[in-house]
């Protein structure tokens, strides 16, 4: 389960304390919703006891945590989203004096998502979860007042009306239930949801340890020289752009890790195989842009915006024109998911093939401009696979 030991201050959350010692819920609220794609950081808050109240530690939280239920109260200290002095207590454990004690904030649950019959690409599906292929543009949870034309909305339509179950409800108070992990609105690929609250404690510990197995595909601007690195540069928010992310060397920066690996070299492109080491917002565009290899396609991030034209050359291929659109938004996919089963500890790993746009930028990079596949150590993906 996700924790908040040391050494990882920054995850820390003193300001959601309330005036008398409560988790303050609107508070809470604002970060996740100011937080929509950090994946992997869980929001934690510490209480430090000044006075020896020899009190249960599922009671003591019960008042510093009033819009959880002790039943829910309990099951997270089970699935060890508790500690106290560093240590993992049982619900009875008593309090003293001087006890440090640090939770993992979930959302609590209360708000219904209506059910809405959007398509869904299954990859897999059990009681404890369910793995599918997102499609571009759309948004993985309802989020600042949309409660509509989202995933969580389709999954719900799809358990009631095709395979039952339902979403687990950690996360419901903020419309997200059963959200793991996130993918930006234009970044298509593998996404896990779990549909219990052990599984996605579970899962959710296995993401911020960095235990799971996360490979994209993406084009990007230019020859990627060397054929392989690790990127290690913390990320943070734009200090001017609302809605953008930043290289950050202050106290702001975050952690983030990306390896990448290039697969194909072409005239002026190359497509990139990245390992994912962290899940910071945005992080593989801004990491690619910091490198000088802005993603196609991504406009917000140095990358633009391609025609058939800027590939074939004024000849354009076949019937279709040199100035049709080529790739309307970001050349990013998530195309493997590895993971062990929350519930059997059954290694899992899926793949997601291409979406046709991508596919067919590939397909005419390979066609019009291919210069190498070099083999580089630690790719994973099978390309024959993925790009069918």
């Amino acid at each position: 389960m996700p924790s908040c030991s040391r050494p990882r201050p920054l995850e820390d959350r003193p300001e959601l304390i309330a005036p008398g010692g409560k988790v303050d819920r609107e508070k809470l609220f604002a970060l996740y919703e100011a937080e929509l794609g950090d994946d992997e950081s869980p929001i934690c808050v510490r209480f430090k006891l000044s006075r020896d109240l020899n009190k249960r530690v599922d009671r003591y939280l019960v008042d510093r945590i009033p819009f959880l239920s002790r039943t829910s109260l309990q099951h997270i200290i089970k699935e060890q989203a508790v500690t106290v002095n560093g240590r993992s207590p049982k619900p009875s454990t008593r309090l003293h004096l001087g006890d440090e004690v640090v939770v993992v904030l979930p959302p609590p649950p209360s708000t219904h998502i209506p059910a809405e019959d959007i398509p869904l690409n299954v990859l897999y599906e059990d009681d404890a979860l369910i793995v599918i292929d997102k499609r571009d543009d759309i948004i993985v949870h309802p989020a600042r007042g949309n409660r509509s034309g989202t995933l969580i909305n389709a999954l719900a339509y799809h358990f009631q009306h095709r395979s039952g179950g339902e979403l687990s409800n950690v996360g419901e108070e903020f419309a997200r239930p059963g959200v793991v992990h996130r993918l930006d609105r234009h970044t298509s690929g593998a996404l896990v949801f779990a549909k219990s609250e052990t599984a996605h404690w579970r899962l959710g510990k296995q993401f911020e340890q960095r235990q799971v197995n996360k490979r994209y595909l993406a084009v990007v601007h230019g020859q990627v020289e060397p054929r392989a690195d690790v990127i290690d540069i913390p990320l943070g928010k734009h200090p001017t752009a609302k809605h953008k992310y930043a290289v950050r060397w202050d106290k702001t920066g975050k952690s983030s890790v990306t390896i990448y690996r290039v697969r194909e070299v072409y005239k002026d492109f190359t497509l990139v195989e990245l390992e994912l080491k962290t899940g910071r917002t945005h992080q593989i565009r801004v990491h690619m842009l910091h490198l000088g290899y802005p993603l196609v396609g991504d406009d917000m991030y140095g990358g633009r915006h391609l025609t058939v034209g800027d590939v074939t050359g004024p000849a354009g291929d076949g019937d279709r024109s040199p100035r049709d659109s080529l790739m309307p938004r970001q050349a990013l996919h998530a195309a493997l998911l590895g993971f062990t089963h929350p519930m059997t500890n059954e290694p899992m790993t899926f793949q997601a093939v291409l979406p046709d746009d991508l596919r067919d930028l590939v397909t005419l990079l390979r066609t019009y401009r291919f210069i190498e596949a070099p083999n580089v150590a630690g790719s994973m993906l099978d390309l024959d696979q993925v790009i069918p």
